[in-house]
């Protein structure tokens, strides 16, 4: 029998450790930023073109490579990082394998360019998929950039996969701000088709959290401490207020190294028991200090996944910190001693005159006259209900001793006439009723018709969005004081993205840089009071509706303000809003399911109301 077993060229074997460590453009971006850190960088610039797929390109100021250094970097396995088996369990460093740069030269065109100190030339070095096309000296400056062009050039199968640019930026993005916090003394900047994203200057772990995720949240960010022998806990976490329905601002950091974990996650949710609104996540910022032969970072290529020595311990140890923390907070709230404030106290000198209070009183007023002018304005404004003032002469006889039941008729209601009392049972032709401020109550002949009110209203705007995105622009009503909204990069890119769209449907905004926008114009069809809510109420849907593949871009950004502006649970409807909500809903072609395909509507049937009540 032939042998049949042979190595794999290394142009495969490259493709096939390619397949684990890159996985997308923001693969990419991760290993080489990290290589940056791991050379000493201050200041790391990341460009990027098309999501990715065009151009990834790294420029830092770190240490650089010599001519051969920069020639072995693109080998397998080849790492400044580690030397015996024994290093892997006191590792350091961010990047260690070997792996990054030959697993990207395998899949896109690379050029590097390197200069050590003290060195007048550098090195320049193109390799298109394995295959060295260039290596020759240049001039450039001290440091290392590289660019990766064309990602996934020689392997169609994979680069078909690729999503769409704004999907792959918003991953490239999350690795960005991963590697950024962590690093909050290297300064950091991210342009992608020429607008830049982020300019990061160094300073504090707290300042790198506001450039980064905004000004909003760092007025809700809780200093949390811990020191113990088995780990010690630094870091943020937000006040129950600044929770999200949507996760994006979850961060755990093991020495400066970005993990994954549900396992402490747990830990985080279950310090916030009974604090949040339902479904919400608060944001945190938790760095792990631990000695690295307690840890295992070699248990996946990607090496955001850590293995801890008693895992079980830091659950404990972090829940209670968080626990203790929130403890403090709600007895007094954390003062940031960093933020300049300035705080107006009046000064009185001591022979300066003190004059009592003065008080305006009406001697003309009199209560029970209906047309005097002369009430004070406060009078007007606390005046809640307006009492009849007739009558009041019975009431006075009632005092003078005439008994209480002479002061009421045969009927016994007191002589008030009928149209001077308030109503007490409601309007008996009144056809539909509000449960719990959610649901909508109408009988038809089959039993008990019960609407959900929210998701009603989601069917009819998503509708009317639709036929709005294929007709034409929408009426719209511009704001009078466009308000200015601040975003994340996030956030910012995905609104960007669907600018247009909201346009077509009546929302007019504005870019105005630095992740800020300004809504001018709302559908004339919303009653928003807070532009900024329904704002970030269309971003987490739209978020939602990213992965639902039944779904175009229209009916993605139709259903995502539909959520958005749709009538919320909890607010009380006047039976002429909830004759109309029905009217327009079964007016839709698919009144029964929501946009998201969760029902509307339940019929309780007169068989089953029966049998309940036997």
């Amino acid at each position: 029998m032939p042998d049949i077993i042979q190595l794999l060229p290394d142009s495969v074997a490259n493709q096939i450790a390619a397949g684990e460590v890159v996985q997308r453009p923001a693969s990419v971006v991760k290993e080489l930023m990290e290589n940056s850190i791991d050379a000493g960088s201050s200041n790391v610039q990341v460009v990027v073109r098309d999501g990715g797929k065009g151009l990834i390109q790294i420029i830092d100021n770190g240490s650089g490579m010599s001519e051969t250094d920069a020639r072995l970097s693109f080998e397998r396995h080849a790492t400044s990082k580690i030397k015996e088996a024994n290093d892997l369990f006191a590792i350091q460093t961010m990047g260690f394998r070997g792996e990054a740069l030959a697993s990207i030269a395998a899949v896109a065109e690379v050029e590097m360019k390197s200069r050590v100190e003290n060195s007048q030339i550098g090195t320049s070095i193109r390799i298109s998929g394995t295959k060295l096309v260039e290596h020759e000296p240049t001039s450039c400056p001290e440091g290392t950039s590289i660019s990766v062009k064309n990602l996934f050039f020689n392997i169609p199968a994979r680069r078909k996969f690729l999503k769409s640019s704004s999907l792959e930026l918003k991953h490239i993005i999350s690795e960005f701000q991963r590697i950024a916090l962590a690093n909050p003394m290297v300064s950091f900047s991210l342009s992608h088709n020429g607008a830049d994203i982020y300019n990061l200057p160094e300073g504090s772990i707290k300042q790198r959290i506001v450039h980064l995720m905004g000004k909003n949240l760092g007025k809700h960010l809780i200093d949390i401490n811990t020191k113990t022998s088995v780990i010690g806990i630094t870091g943020f976490i937000g006040t129950p207020n600044s929770a999200k329905r949507s996760p994006g601002e979850q961060f755990f950091f093991v020495n400066n190294r970005y993990m994954k974990n549900p396992y402490l996650h747990k830990a985080v949710m279950r310090a916030y028991e009974k604090l949040l609104p339902p479904e919400t996540i608060p944001p945190y910022f938790i760095f792990l200090e631990s000695d690295p032969s307690s840890i295992d970072v070699n248990i996946h290529p990607t090496k955001t996944e850590i293995k801890f020595e008693d895992e079980r311990m830091i659950w404990q140890i972090l829940n209670a910190a968080i626990k203790e923390t929130l403890g403090k907070f709600a007895v007094v709230p954390s003062i940031d001693f960093d933020t300049e404030m300035v705080i107006d106290i009046p000064f009185f000198p001591k022979s300066a005159a003190v004059s009592p209070p003065v008080v305006e009183v009406n001697p003309d007023f009199n209560p029970f006259d209906k047309d005097n002018e002369s009430r004070s304005s406060y009078q007007q404004v606390s005046r809640r209900k307006s009492y009849p003032q007739r009558g009041w002469q019975e009431l006075y006889q009632q005092v003078q001793g005439k008994g209480f039941d002479e002061g009421m008729d045969q009927t016994g209601q007191t002589s008030l006439t009928h149209t001077e009392q308030e109503p007490i049972v409601p309007n008996a032709t009144q056809r539909f009723f509000q449960l719990k401020n959610r649901y909508i109550l109408t009988s038809v002949k089959s039993g008990l018709m019960v609407i959900d009110q929210k998701r009603a209203h989601e069917r009819i705007l998503f509708e009317n969005y639709l036929t709005a995105l294929s007709m034409g622009p929408s009426s719209s009503q511009h704001e009078l004081f466009p308000q200015s909204i601040e975003l994340n990069a996030g956030e910012f890119t995905l609104l960007t993205e669907q600018i247009d769209g909201l346009a077509l449907l009546g929302i007019s905004i504005s870019l105005l840089g630095q992740n800020t926008i300004a809504v001018n114009a709302l559908p004339s069809s919303i009653k928003a009071n807070n532009p900024e809510q329904l704002v970030r109420d269309f971003i987490h849907s739209f978020k939602e509706n990213t992965s639902n593949p039944e779904y175009d871009t229209h009916q993605k950004l139709a259903s995502s303000l539909a959520k958005a502006s749709a009538i919320p649970y909890n607010r009380q409807l006047e039976p002429i809003e909830m004759q109309d909500l029905v009217d327009k809903l079964f007016a839709c072609k698919h009144p029964n399911i929501s946009p998201d395909g969760k029902p509307t509507v339940s019929i309780l049937g007169i068989e089953e109301l029966e049998k309940r009540l036997k």
